[in-house]
């Protein structure tokens, strides 16, 4: 190899894997080094270096399971053990078990049944490992590299925030918590992935939703913001002496409330609930109500993606901070707490 050969690839730093997928990140309109270590084995030259597309794919056991929006983390950072003895002034250090970043996902619609059959068996409170890859695809479509996961686990499933007044298209994000991950160059068998049909792909905006809630369905018709949806699965980390990495297990599953906005007109229902659950005291099972929020298409017709909001139950209900001579219309926040969120 000549001596500008090797300078130059002295230049390249090998990035962490948080920052090899920040980089990969780059879905419209961004540029790749194709020369980078990660993604070419065999660089000659930085005269030969080319530049792909950044384009991300999602592998669950085996199969496509459909592009991506951006990926992030992943990361295995081991664990610095400080030790002294005796009178030794400077500290000894180790390498302890070696723990993975959460791989933080986006994607709209267009995921395969498999993948939303992770979200609704987790959601279901029957949470089930599963080995994947998130791939780096070039403007062909074409895999130029992989990382790899084992054992990953849905560590928290975050549905969009809506706004009946944002253009926004929605995406959801998840967390997956691997047991190990590992970068490597694109699988042996790998033959590129099919461009995608944009023109059968659903359309999915923040603005287009529906929400009912158990004998509140008129006062439901107006509203116009719900913040995000989360549901997390805790993770523990079980440890075994042989092994460099811990064991995940999932723990129970927590849920977020449920808030949204809408005008102080149309709040009547909400806070006759409110002071009958919340302020008199008159709680209980048959005091809580059930409820469903519908992701629509742009028609308002078809529904995309359905969540079941199960034991809703209202304790804060108090209307938005107003200016003196506004003109924009008093709108009220209420807010409930919800037993379990469910993928239907």
């Amino acid at each position: 190899m000549k001596k500008t050969d090797i300078d130059a690839a002295a230049a390249f730093q090998f990035p962490s894997r948080r920052d090899f997928l920040r980089t990969m990140g780059l879905l419209t309109g961004g540029a790749l080094v194709y020369g980078s270590p990660l993604l070419s084995l065999a660089v000659e030259s930085v005269k030969d270096m080319r530049f792909i597309a950044g384009k991300f794919g999602l592998e669950l056991d085996g199969a496509f399971a459909g592009f991506l929006l951006s990926a992030d983390g992943g990361s295995g950072v081991g664990e610095v053990i400080t030790t002294r003895s005796g009178g030794e002034l400077i500290p000894r250090k180790q390498l302890g078990a070696v723990k993975y970043e959460n791989i933080i996902l986006t994607c709209g619609l267009g995921m395969s049944k498999a993948f939303y059959g992770w979200i609704k068996d987790t959601t279901d409170s029957k949470p089930l490992p599963k080995n994947g890859a998130i791939l780096v695809l070039d403007f062909d479509y074409k895999e130029r590299s992989r990382m790899t996961f084992q054992q990953g686990l849905l560590s928290e499933i975050a549905f969009p925030a809506l706004d009946a007044a944002s253009k926004d298209a929605a995406k959801m994000t998840i967390k997956i918590a691997p047991q190990s991950t590992r970068l490597t160059g694109p699988a042996p068998s790998a033959t590129g992935i099919a461009k995608p049909d944009l023109s059968k792909t659903k359309a999915w905006h923040t603005s287009n939703f529906r929400l009912r809630i158990q004998g509140l369905e008129d006062a439901c018709t107006r509203i116009n913001k719900i913040e995000p949806l989360v549901v997390k699965q805790t993770i523990q980390s079980i440890s075994s002496g042989d092994k460099r990495s811990p064991a995940s297990l999932p723990g129970p599953l927590e849920f977020s409330n449920l808030v949204i906005t809408l005008p102080e007109l149309d709040a009547g229902p909400f806070y006759k609930w409110y002071d009958d659950f919340a302020i008199k005291g008159n709680q209980g099972d048959d005091k809580e109500r059930q409820g469903v929020l519908e992701l629509l298409d742009p028609t308002l017709k078809e529904v995309l993606l359905s969540v079941t909001l199960h034991h809703l139950g209202i304790f804060n209900f108090a209307p938005e901070k107003m200016e003196a001579s506004s003109e924009k219309i008093r709108l009220v926040k209420a807010e409930m707490y919800c037993e379990a969120i469910q993928l239907t």
